[in-house]
């Protein structure tokens, strides 16, 4: 426990609160906000349910923070390639591999926490589902920025879009069990067809 973490009522927390957050942030990735309880949370963390609530004030409390986790995690979110790629079709190819790496790490659960979170869900859960949607737009702007350089802004855009539904895919198919190699095909696919449009753009020009 860190002795600087104090519960709302000024005492010092009985529990680690970041390996709390690590440890849903593991249940949630693996099973959905849905398919994790109040319960599961409490076990896993060791914890009685009044202790929980005092430190997140819910369980979608929780979840926030363990989403807010997962994007600061290194190599659990898709981001733009450390060195600048020379053309499209190579800023794809990083940009997938980087995705397939993502959720197919050995070390971390399958698939994506925000590209498979609450895709559909109970209404009373409406909230969280648009702030997940919110958090995909986000990554669909960050895929649309690094292509910029290879595209005008709403060429990047569509292009975005049509990567981030290619990196859903990838995401759900990784939790079913798909391998890194039979990932790998569907991006040499993806870039493949890059590749040739952008080559007969080039001609055209």
């Amino acid at each position: 426990m860190e002795p600087s973490a104090k519960s709302r009522g000024g005492r010092p927390w009985s529990f680690d609160r970041d390996k709390a957050i690590e440890t849903a942030m593991r249940l949630f990735w693996r099973h959905g906000y849905e398919g994790v309880s109040i319960g599961d949370l409490t076990k896993a963390i060791g914890i009685a349910p009044p202790s929980l609530y005092a430190a997140f004030g819910s369980k979608a409390g929780l979840y926030q923070e363990a989403l807010a986790r997962y994007e600061a995690s290194p190599g659990t979110q898709v981001r733009p390639p450390a060195a600048p790629a020379a053309s499209l079709p190579e800023a794809v190819r990083l940009l997938l591999e980087g995705a397939v790496r993502a959720v197919t790490h050995p070390d971390r659960e399958r698939g994506c926490m925000i590209s498979s979170g609450m895709v559909e869900c109970h209404p009373e859960h409406a909230g969280l589902a648009r702030e997940l949607a919110e958090r995909r737009n986000a990554m669909q702007e960050r895929l649309a920025r690094a292509l910029q350089p290879f595209a005008d802004i709403n060429g990047s855009r569509r292009l975005a879009r049509h990567l981030a539904a290619i990196m859903q895919g990838i995401s759900i198919q990784a939790r079913d069990g798909t391998t890194p190699a039979e990932l790998q095909e569907i991006v040499e696919e993806v870039v493949s067809g890059i590749s040739a449009r952008f080559s007969l753009g080039r001609q055209r020009h």
